[in-house]
């Protein structure tokens, strides 16, 4: 279903926006903020530092 939505008519234009807005996010956070590679940890913890990452990033960009 979801497949059929993204070539839907007028979805292509904004589905090519996607690279822009979203992707930009994660890869901002992958180079910046070393979440390229995780440790060996539990995932309860990775959610809360991801959470602080995201809640920085968020801080820094409406700080702008």
């Amino acid at each position: 279903m979801a497949t059929g939505i993204r070539y839907g008519i007028g979805m292509k234009e904004l589905y090519g926006r996607r690279k822009e807005t979203i992707e930009r996010v994660f890869a901002y956070a992958k180079e910046k903020h070393g979440m390229k590679y995780t440790q060996y940890r539990r995932r309860a913890k990775v959610k809360i530092e991801v959470g602080f990452i995201y809640t920085c990033m968020n801080l820094k960009k409406q700080a702008q």
